[in-house]
C-alpha cells in the first residue's frame, strides 16, 4: 500500500490495472447463468461479485485470470468449454487505496452442473440469472451485457476475442 508521504507528493489518485476480473457463466434452458462468489473478507467482505485477483510479478493478465480461476474456484480454463478476454474495461476508484482501478475483464464458459471448489478467500457461491440488478457495481453489469452481446451469440467477434490454450 502507498506510504502518506508518498500520496501527498502526488497529484491525485493512482492508475492501476494489476487486478483481473473472470466472470463465469453455464447455459441452461437457453439461458445463461452467472457464478457469483460471497468475499469472506476484507477488502469487500460480504459483497458477491465475480473472481477478482491480483496480478503478481512478472505475470501476463491472462495468466492471472487462469490462476486466479484455479486458486479462487477449482476451475482449469483451459478444460473449460471457452475462454475470452472482454474488449473493454470498465475503470472504477478505490477509496481505500486512493486509486482508479483498470480491470482486464475476462469469461469462463463451464458446463451446467459444474460447481465451484472455493478457497478460504470466499464463504459461499450463486448463479444468478445475469439481470443488472444481480450485480453490486455498474461495471460488472456491463461486462455481463458484453457476454450477452459478444459471447452468448458465438461468431466471429466471439472468436475474436477467445483466449488459445496456453
Amino acid at each position: 500500500m502507498t506510504g502518506m508521504s508518498e500520496m501527498a507528493s502526488r497529484p491525485g489518485p493512482t492508475v492501476r490495472t494489476d487486478v483481473v476480473d473472470v466472470y463465469v457463466f453455464c447455459r441452461e434452458g437457453g439461458r445463461a447463468r452467472y457464478l457469483q462468489i460471497l468475499r469472506a473478507r476484507e477488502p469487500m467482505l460480504g459483497t458477491w461479485h465475480p473472481v477478482m485477483g491480483h496480478v503478481e510479478a512478472g505475470e501476463s493478465a491472462i495468466a492471472t485470470a487462469r490462476r486466479e480461476a484455479r486458486e479462487e474456484l477449482g476451475l482449469d480454463v483451459d478444460s473449460a468449454l471457452g475462454f475470452w478476454a472482454l474488449e473493454e474495461t470498465f475503470p472504477f476508484y478505490l477509496p481505500a487505496r486512493d486509486a482508479v482501478m483498470m480491470s482486464p475483464r475476462f469469461v469462463v464458459e463451464v458446463r451446467s452442473g459444474w460447481e465451484p471448489v472455493l478457497n478460504a478467500e470466499h464463504s459461499d457461491a450463486r448463479w444468478v440469472a445475469g439481470e443488472e440488478s444481480d450485480w453490486l457495481w455498474p461495471g460488472q453489469a456491463s461486462c455481463v451485457r458484453a457476454i450477452v452481446r459478444d459471447i452468448l451469440p458465438g461468431g466471429a467477434r466471439c472468436e475474436a476475442l477467445r483466449v488459445r490454450a496456453g
